[in-house]
């Protein structure tokens, strides 16, 4: 940490997220075109939301708010975990192995906020 702040693009949970980010999109892209205005706004949304929180969180002054801001991440990535399920069943698009990455995710980000919280 220097001077209260963490450089996201040096954090590997900021990473992790931007590659499920690129994930989402390829899985996305495989959904029927007139789901469009349904779930593929809506998982592309998730996915950006985990990388955009950690690097925003990542700026702020206060280890309580840059966890506010994890959290958000976090949330973000239980949300597409469960719009991945979704598409899953309703598409029969295989998403098994992202699953699997943001569970791994969601792992590491409960770990770094453990660690940043007994710095503080």
């Amino acid at each position: 940490m220097r001077n209260g702040h963490h450089n996201c693009r040096e954090l590997n949970i900021w990473k992790n997220g931007m590659e499920i980010v690129k994930s989402t999109y390829q899985i996305s892209e495989g959904l029927p075109k007139d789901e469009r205005f349904g779930p593929v706004p809506q998982i592309q949304r998730c996915s950006v939301s985990i990388p955009s929180n950690i690097a925003e969180g990542s700026g702020r002054s206060t280890t309580k708010d840059f966890i506010r801001f994890i959290d958000i991440g976090l949330s973000s990535s239980y949300e597409l975990e469960t719009q991945l399920i979704l598409v899953n069943d309703l598409y029969n698009l295989e998403t098994k192995v992202l699953i699997t990455d943001i569970n791994e995710l969601q792992r590491m980000i409960i770990g770094f906020k453990r660690s940043i919280s007994s710095e503080s």
